[in-house]
C-alpha cells in the first residue's frame, strides 16, 4: 500500500471509532430523553 492510501485509512479509522467512542460517551451521559413533546398518548379504544 501506498502512503496515502495508509493515510486515509487512519483518517477513516479515526472517524468511525471517534464516531463511536463519542455516541457512547454521550448516550452514557444522557441515556433518557428528559421530556417528550406533547402528543402520541392513545385514548380508549
Amino acid at each position: 500500500m501506498s502512503a496515502i492510501a495508509i493515510l486515509f485509512l487512519v483518517i477513516a479509522a479515526v472517524l468511525v471509532w471517534g464516531g463511536l467512542i463519542g455516541s457512547i460517551g454521550f448516550l452514557s451521559a444522557r441515556p433518557e430523553v428528559p421530556s417528550y413533546p406533547d402528543g402520541g398518548e392513545d385514548g380508549p379504544a
